[in-house]
């Protein structure tokens, strides 16, 4: 007698499969994620070796390394997330909230690698008259590029093999669906071994590979985390749809370095690039009022400036309102006790909002004491000199700690006409020599800190010397 196909609960998030339902999953502890899936009898299950490619070992001495290595986007600021390029036979993954960006950057990306090699784009979501509209919009026109509108998944694989185009790229892939799994598309099931059939077709032809995978409302990939540990790089773009700028952040990345980020503008030909996005992200900043601050945050090797604001007024209820955006709310509620507790800034009755400009997320200790200073500047209602820019960590004694690659944050404020560099006393041994075009200002309290960036005068450990 037949077996009868049985069910199981795989968790979205981690994919951890259990025979019966639990409202909180054993595996990752995420709610409500367990979903159903049929699960047919090994007997039924089809063969795959058919599939598979007759490999062999091959000494290390005989793989040769082409000068082709990587494929330039023709996009500068992608090239620097990637690491220098695309890698031939590598399995990007591209994900982002819906109308962020991600299918117009495949279509630029087409544009300019299409006038040498040859592109499959294969779209689950789109017709192929949809994407030729965005296409002749953005200005793609090469014929070498070729639309597949196809979410079988064996379908999309024998055309790979058939036409061994030099770039891939899928959209999305949460549309594909293998037949030869009865669950839907989309589920835990079909999302992770689709992923896993396009790595073995792409890996074993050298076809890079690019896919398209949606988000859920936590902002997380949807599907099963072990999608992110088959890909060898994952990039997200982030940014409010209402703004126009966009970051590109690599989370993983086997080719190159994660700490890089890529800024671009949306606009109305496409996504364009910010060469400068400090200058772009200080552009309309306020004169001569309080609550505002300038920083410096380090992405990877690019120093990037950043206007941090902060609001302290009346609360209107009898628990007083905290708010952050662009900044870790944890690491917020810390500085106000260190502020009432150290510096003597009460804030206790009062409602604290933080809010970094131009949708960037800053999260690194260096931007502690503009957060701290633009919030006593909003309470003291007392404006930070507009030439002056702060950065460094606050410990929880109130005191300022050095932060690391000092030099090029400085070199880039004065790159941008910053007149003066509040910073961490501690930092001043590093900066040796250099020219008159910074005034640098160690100090080690915030309090301090607050009558320098005042253009008040500083207390005695305070001392300045120029860069």
């Amino acid at each position: 007698m037949a077996a009868k196909p049985k069910s199981v609960y795989v968790c979205s998030q981690c994919g951890f499969e259990s025979p019966k339902w639990f409202g909180k999953c054993p595996g990752c502890g995420q709610w409500n994620t367990m979903q159903e899936e049929i699960r047919e009898p090994a007997a039924k299950r089809p063969a795959f070796s058919a599939h598979r490619s007759a490999a062999r070992p091959v000494p290390i001495s005989e793989i040769s390394l082409s000068q082709e290595e990587r494929y330039h986007t023709g996009l500068s600021e992608l090239d620097r997330v990637l690491g220098g390029g695309i890698v031939k036979g590598s399995l990007i993954l591209i994900s982002g909230e819906p109308g962020i960006g991600k299918s117009t950057i495949l279509l630029q990306i087409c544009g300019y690698l299409g006038q040498a090699l040859k592109i499959l784009y294969v779209s689950g979501e789109e017709s192929a008259r949809q994407i030729k509209l965005r296409a002749s919009r953005l200005g793609v026109e090469d014929g070498n590029l070729y639309i597949l509108a196809e979410t079988d998944l064996q379908a999309v694989l024998e055309q790979v093999r058939a036409e061994k185009p030099d770039l891939l790229m899928v959209d999305s892939i949460q549309t594909m669906n293998d037949p030869d799994l009865s669950s839907s598309p989309g589920s835990v099931t079909q999302v992770r071994e689709c992923t896993s059939a396009l790595m073995r077709t792409v890996k074993s032809l050298e076809i890079p590979a690019i896919l398209v995978g949606h988000v859920n409302k936590d902002g997380a990939i949807a599907g099963p985390k072990v999608l992110e540990h088959i890909v060898d790089t994952v990039l997200y773009f982030e940014g409010d749809r209402q703004l126009p700028y966009r970051i590109l952040r690599a989370v993983k990345n086997r080719y190159g370095s994660t700490n890089e980020i890529g800024v671009f503008d949306m606009g109305e030909n496409g996504l364009s690039q910010v060469e400068n996005p400090s200058l772009a992200l200080l552009s309309g900043r306020p004169k001569h009022v309080s609550g505002t601050c300038v920083t410096c945050m380090m992405e990877g090797s690019r120093p990037i400036l950043a206007e941090i604001q902060g609001l302290a007024t009346t609360s209107g209820y009898g628990t007083p309102r905290r708010m952050s955006t662009g900044f870790d709310y944890n690491r917020m509620s810390l500085l106000l006790a260190v502020l009432e507790k150290r510096a003597g800034f009460y804030f206790s009755n009062l409602d604290a909002y933080v809010n970094v400009v131009g949708g960037l997320r800053l999260d690194e200790p260096a931007g502690d004491l503009a957060v701290a200073l633009a919030l006593v500047s909003s309470l003291k209602d007392v404006p930070i000199d507009d030439e002056t820019i702060v950065f460094g960590e606050i410990g929880l004694a109130g005191e300022l700690r050095a932060v690391t690659q000092t030099r090029a944050r400085v070199a880039e404020a004065g790159r941008l006409g910053f007149k003066r560099c509040i910073l961490p006393s501690h930092c001043l041994d590093r900066l040796t020599g250099g020219q008159n075009a910074i005034r640098l200002i160690g100090v080690k309290t915030v309090r301090e800190a607050f009558e320098a960036a005042a253009g008040r005068q500083a207390g005695p450990s305070a001392h300045g010397k120029r860069f």
